[in-house]
Protein backbone atom coordinates (compact mmCIF):
# COMPACT_ATOMS: atom_id res chain seq x y z
CA UNK A 1 0.00 0.00 0.00
CA UNK A 2 1.54 3.11 -1.02
CA UNK A 3 2.01 5.69 1.87
CA UNK A 4 0.15 8.28 -0.22
CA UNK A 5 -3.08 8.43 -2.14
CA UNK A 6 -2.42 9.82 -5.66
CA UNK A 7 -6.61 8.38 -6.83
CA UNK A 8 -7.88 10.87 -9.46
CA UNK A 9 -4.30 12.04 -10.68
CA UNK A 10 -3.04 12.22 -14.34
CA UNK A 11 0.41 11.78 -14.57
CA UNK A 12 2.74 10.63 -17.59
CA UNK A 13 6.04 9.20 -17.72
CA UNK A 14 8.23 8.93 -20.67
CA UNK A 15 10.95 6.18 -20.63
CA UNK A 16 8.11 4.46 -18.60
CA UNK A 17 8.96 0.84 -20.17
CA UNK A 18 11.79 -0.81 -17.97
CA UNK A 19 14.17 0.25 -15.54
CA UNK A 20 13.68 3.37 -13.51
CA UNK A 21 10.47 4.36 -15.70
CA UNK A 22 8.78 1.01 -15.20
CA UNK A 23 9.36 0.72 -11.32
CA UNK A 24 7.84 4.78 -11.31
CA UNK A 25 4.85 3.84 -13.38
CA UNK A 26 4.28 0.67 -11.24
CA UNK A 27 4.40 2.92 -7.83
CA UNK A 28 2.43 5.67 -9.16
CA UNK A 29 -0.43 3.40 -10.45
CA UNK A 30 -0.26 1.52 -7.40
CA UNK A 31 -0.77 4.83 -5.56
CA UNK A 32 -4.31 5.27 -7.37
CA UNK A 33 -2.57 7.63 -10.38
CA UNK A 34 -3.85 7.00 -14.04
CA UNK A 35 -0.32 6.88 -15.97
CA UNK A 36 0.44 7.28 -19.47
CA UNK A 37 3.13 5.36 -19.79
CA UNK A 38 5.21 6.51 -22.90
CA UNK A 39 8.53 4.82 -24.22
CA UNK A 40 10.24 4.59 -27.72
CA UNK A 41 10.31 0.87 -27.21
CA UNK A 42 7.53 -1.19 -26.85
CA UNK A 43 8.02 -4.64 -26.37
CA UNK A 44 8.03 -4.69 -22.72
CA UNK A 45 4.43 -2.71 -22.67
CA UNK A 46 2.58 -6.11 -22.43
CA UNK A 47 4.53 -7.06 -18.97
CA UNK A 48 4.30 -3.62 -17.90
CA UNK A 49 0.25 -3.09 -18.09
CA UNK A 50 0.19 -6.49 -16.81
CA UNK A 51 2.28 -5.56 -13.45
CA UNK A 52 -0.05 -2.50 -12.91
CA UNK A 53 -3.37 -4.17 -13.58
CA UNK A 54 -2.20 -6.58 -10.91
CA UNK A 55 -2.01 -3.17 -8.60
CA UNK A 56 -5.53 -2.60 -10.11
CA UNK A 57 -3.81 0.51 -11.62
CA UNK A 58 -5.11 2.42 -14.49
CA UNK A 59 -2.36 3.04 -17.22
CA UNK A 60 -2.08 3.48 -21.21
CA UNK A 61 0.79 2.41 -23.21
CA UNK A 62 2.14 4.90 -25.71
CA UNK A 63 4.97 4.11 -27.49
CA UNK A 64 6.26 7.16 -28.88
CA UNK A 65 9.87 8.96 -29.96
CA UNK A 66 10.35 12.62 -28.01
CA UNK A 67 12.71 13.59 -29.97
CA UNK A 68 9.69 13.98 -32.58
CA UNK A 69 7.42 17.16 -32.04
CA UNK A 70 4.38 15.22 -33.22
CA UNK A 71 5.00 12.52 -30.85
CA UNK A 72 5.10 14.98 -28.04
CA UNK A 73 1.92 16.54 -28.92
CA UNK A 74 0.71 12.61 -28.85
CA UNK A 75 1.48 12.35 -25.65
CA UNK A 76 0.16 15.73 -24.20
CA UNK A 77 -3.00 14.90 -25.63
CA UNK A 78 -3.40 11.47 -25.26
CA UNK A 79 -3.33 12.53 -21.04
CA UNK A 80 -6.65 14.52 -21.78
CA UNK A 81 -8.09 12.14 -24.18
CA UNK A 82 -7.53 9.28 -22.36
CA UNK A 83 -7.97 9.76 -18.73
CA UNK A 84 -9.48 13.04 -19.06
CA UNK A 85 -6.72 15.37 -17.96
CA UNK A 86 -3.10 15.84 -16.86
CA UNK A 87 -1.36 16.81 -13.37
CA UNK A 88 2.25 15.36 -13.84
CA UNK A 89 5.02 14.87 -15.56
CA UNK A 90 8.00 12.56 -15.30
CA UNK A 91 10.68 13.52 -17.70
CA UNK A 92 12.27 10.05 -17.24
CA UNK A 93 13.02 8.90 -20.95
CA UNK A 94 17.00 9.07 -21.79
CA UNK A 95 19.76 7.70 -23.77
CA UNK A 96 22.76 6.83 -21.66
CA UNK A 97 26.31 4.92 -21.08
CA UNK A 98 24.87 2.11 -22.94
CA UNK A 99 23.93 3.85 -25.75
CA UNK A 100 26.53 5.98 -26.09
CA UNK A 101 29.21 3.69 -26.08
CA UNK A 102 27.58 -0.12 -25.57
CA UNK A 103 30.56 -1.86 -26.17
CA UNK A 104 32.28 -0.19 -23.32
CA UNK A 105 29.39 -1.00 -20.72
CA UNK A 106 29.50 -4.72 -21.59
CA UNK A 107 33.02 -5.26 -20.72
CA UNK A 108 34.22 -5.29 -17.06
CA UNK A 109 37.47 -4.25 -17.86
CA UNK A 110 36.62 -1.01 -19.19
CA UNK A 111 35.10 -0.33 -16.05
CA UNK A 112 37.93 -1.48 -13.92
CA UNK A 113 40.36 -0.08 -15.60
CA UNK A 114 38.20 3.15 -16.13
CA UNK A 115 39.06 3.09 -20.30
CA UNK A 116 36.10 4.71 -21.57
CA UNK A 117 36.34 5.97 -25.23
CA UNK A 118 37.04 9.75 -25.19
CA UNK A 119 34.43 12.94 -26.37
CA UNK A 120 35.71 13.18 -29.82
CA UNK A 121 35.11 9.55 -30.51
CA UNK A 122 31.18 9.86 -30.36
CA UNK A 123 29.79 10.15 -33.95
CA UNK A 124 27.46 13.62 -34.94
CA UNK A 125 24.20 10.95 -34.79
CA UNK A 126 24.82 9.63 -30.83
CA UNK A 127 25.82 13.56 -29.94
CA UNK A 128 22.58 14.77 -31.71
CA UNK A 129 20.22 11.68 -30.49
CA UNK A 130 21.15 11.98 -26.94
CA UNK A 131 20.82 15.40 -26.60
CA UNK A 132 17.28 15.54 -28.24
CA UNK A 133 16.27 12.71 -26.03
CA UNK A 134 17.46 13.62 -22.54
CA UNK A 135 16.83 17.29 -22.83
CA UNK A 136 15.01 19.04 -25.47
CA UNK A 137 12.28 16.11 -25.51
CA UNK A 138 11.96 16.61 -21.75
CA UNK A 139 12.21 20.55 -22.36
CA UNK A 140 9.47 19.91 -25.11
CA UNK A 141 7.36 18.48 -23.07
CA UNK A 142 7.32 20.58 -19.78
CA UNK A 143 6.32 23.57 -22.21
CA UNK A 144 3.52 22.00 -23.26
CA UNK A 145 2.41 20.61 -20.02
CA UNK A 146 2.87 23.95 -17.96
CA UNK A 147 0.26 25.94 -19.27
CA UNK A 148 -2.62 22.94 -18.77
CA UNK A 149 -0.86 22.82 -14.80
CA UNK A 150 -1.22 26.17 -14.61
CA UNK A 151 -4.67 27.04 -15.35
CA UNK A 152 -5.48 24.67 -13.17
CA UNK A 153 -3.27 25.33 -10.65
CA UNK A 154 -2.09 22.54 -9.32
CA UNK A 155 0.84 20.68 -11.40
CA UNK A 156 3.92 18.25 -11.02
CA UNK A 157 7.11 18.44 -13.21
CA UNK A 158 9.72 15.95 -12.02
CA UNK A 159 12.87 15.78 -14.16
CA UNK A 160 15.19 12.60 -13.73
CA UNK A 161 18.82 13.56 -13.79
CA UNK A 162 22.15 12.42 -12.41
CA UNK A 163 24.84 13.45 -10.05
CA UNK A 164 27.66 15.82 -10.59
CA UNK A 165 30.44 13.33 -10.52
CA UNK A 166 28.73 10.83 -13.29
CA UNK A 167 27.95 13.94 -15.15
CA UNK A 168 31.39 14.22 -15.83
CA UNK A 169 33.63 11.28 -15.78
CA UNK A 170 35.23 9.94 -18.36
CA UNK A 171 33.45 8.99 -21.06
CA UNK A 172 30.14 10.47 -20.18
CA UNK A 173 30.14 13.08 -22.74
CA UNK A 174 27.23 13.61 -24.20
CA UNK A 175 25.14 11.77 -21.47
CA UNK A 176 26.41 14.37 -18.72
CA UNK A 177 25.78 17.58 -20.57
CA UNK A 178 22.41 16.65 -21.26
CA UNK A 179 22.17 16.08 -17.94
CA UNK A 180 23.75 19.23 -17.07
CA UNK A 181 21.46 21.02 -19.24
CA UNK A 182 18.21 19.48 -17.76
CA UNK A 183 18.82 20.17 -14.25
CA UNK A 184 19.86 23.86 -15.14
CA UNK A 185 16.62 24.00 -16.88
CA UNK A 186 14.67 22.00 -13.79
CA UNK A 187 15.83 25.42 -11.41
CA UNK A 188 14.81 27.87 -13.83
CA UNK A 189 10.87 26.38 -14.68
CA UNK A 190 10.89 26.24 -10.68
CA UNK A 191 11.18 29.84 -10.75
CA UNK A 192 9.34 31.01 -13.59
CA UNK A 193 6.36 28.46 -12.18
CA UNK A 194 6.69 30.17 -8.54
CA UNK A 195 3.18 30.65 -7.27
CA UNK A 196 1.32 28.74 -9.62
CA UNK A 197 0.60 25.93 -7.97
CA UNK A 198 2.82 23.79 -10.35
CA UNK A 199 5.96 22.53 -9.23
CA UNK A 200 9.50 21.28 -10.72
CA UNK A 201 11.24 19.01 -8.33
CA UNK A 202 14.56 16.37 -9.39
CA UNK A 203 14.63 13.24 -8.79
CA UNK A 204 18.28 11.21 -9.19
CA UNK A 205 19.93 7.73 -8.88
CA UNK A 206 22.39 9.59 -6.62
CA UNK A 207 25.92 8.57 -7.31
CA UNK A 208 25.23 5.70 -9.45
CA UNK A 209 23.84 4.06 -12.62
CA UNK A 210 20.50 2.62 -13.08
CA UNK A 211 20.34 1.58 -16.61
CA UNK A 212 19.24 -1.35 -18.20
CA UNK A 213 21.56 -2.73 -20.54
CA UNK A 214 24.03 -3.64 -18.20
CA UNK A 215 26.23 -6.84 -18.80
CA UNK A 216 25.32 -9.32 -15.79
CA UNK A 217 29.44 -8.95 -15.68
CA UNK A 218 29.28 -4.94 -14.81
CA UNK A 219 26.36 -6.01 -12.64
CA UNK A 220 28.14 -8.53 -10.72
CA UNK A 221 31.40 -6.13 -10.55
CA UNK A 222 29.48 -3.74 -8.96
CA UNK A 223 27.79 -5.91 -6.61
CA UNK A 224 31.23 -7.13 -5.51
CA UNK A 225 32.41 -3.57 -5.30
CA UNK A 226 32.65 -1.17 -2.06
CA UNK A 227 30.98 1.29 -3.64
CA UNK A 228 28.82 0.00 -5.49
CA UNK A 229 27.96 1.51 -8.92
CA UNK A 230 24.41 0.31 -9.83
CA UNK A 231 21.37 1.28 -8.57
CA UNK A 232 18.42 -0.76 -7.65
CA UNK A 233 15.37 1.58 -9.25
CA UNK A 234 12.83 -0.07 -6.96
CA UNK A 235 14.53 2.95 -4.75
CA UNK A 236 12.10 5.55 -6.93
CA UNK A 237 9.15 4.13 -5.60
CA UNK A 238 8.23 6.02 -2.69
CA UNK A 239 9.77 9.53 -3.55
CA UNK A 240 8.43 9.30 -7.07
CA UNK A 241 5.02 9.04 -5.05
CA UNK A 242 5.59 11.57 -2.59
CA UNK A 243 6.73 14.20 -4.72
CA UNK A 244 3.60 13.90 -6.54
CA UNK A 245 1.25 13.92 -3.80
CA UNK A 246 -0.69 16.80 -2.39
CA UNK A 247 2.06 16.41 0.83
CA UNK A 248 4.94 18.30 -1.61
CA UNK A 249 2.61 21.28 -2.27
CA UNK A 250 5.16 23.78 -0.82
CA UNK A 251 8.36 21.82 -1.93
CA UNK A 252 9.44 23.58 -5.31
CA UNK A 253 13.07 23.04 -7.17
CA UNK A 254 14.61 20.50 -5.13
CA UNK A 255 16.24 17.45 -6.35
CA UNK A 256 16.39 14.42 -4.32
CA UNK A 257 18.44 11.17 -4.54
CA UNK A 258 17.22 7.80 -4.51
CA UNK A 259 19.48 6.19 -3.21
CA UNK A 260 20.31 7.80 0.19
CA UNK A 261 16.14 7.22 0.27
CA UNK A 262 14.97 5.00 3.59
CA UNK A 263 11.94 3.66 2.91
CA UNK A 264 11.71 2.32 6.25
CA UNK A 265 10.86 5.93 7.29
CA UNK A 266 8.07 8.53 6.50
CA UNK A 267 8.88 10.06 3.23
CA UNK A 268 8.38 13.55 4.41
CA UNK A 269 11.21 12.89 7.31
CA UNK A 270 13.54 11.26 4.51
CA UNK A 271 12.71 14.00 2.20
CA UNK A 272 13.67 17.04 4.54
CA UNK A 273 16.62 15.09 5.55
CA UNK A 274 18.22 13.97 2.22
CA UNK A 275 16.77 17.08 -0.19
CA UNK A 276 19.31 20.02 -2.05
CA UNK A 277 18.58 22.80 -3.59
CA UNK A 278 18.21 22.32 -7.87
CA UNK A 279 21.16 23.04 -9.62
CA UNK A 280 23.16 23.72 -6.07
CA UNK A 281 25.96 21.04 -7.81
CA UNK A 282 26.66 23.28 -10.21
CA UNK A 283 26.45 26.52 -8.16
CA UNK A 284 30.32 27.29 -7.76
CA UNK A 285 30.20 28.54 -11.63
CA UNK A 286 27.71 31.38 -10.59
CA UNK A 287 31.65 33.13 -9.63
CA UNK A 288 32.93 33.00 -12.29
Amino acid sequence: MAEYSLDGRVVIVTGAGRGIGRVMTEALTEAGANVIAAAHISDDFPELEAACAANAGNIHCLAADIRKVEDCDRIIASANDVFGGLHGLVNNAGLTFTYIWPDAYRRPEWIEEKRFPAFYEAKDEIIENVIATNFVGADRLARRAAPLMIEQGWGRIINVTTMYPTMTRPGSSPYGPSKAALECASEIWSKDLEGTGVTVNILNPGAGAATPGLAEEIQQLSRESETPFVIDPILFREPIVWLMSDATDDINGMRYDAKRWDASKPAAEVGEATGTKAGVLLSYMSDS
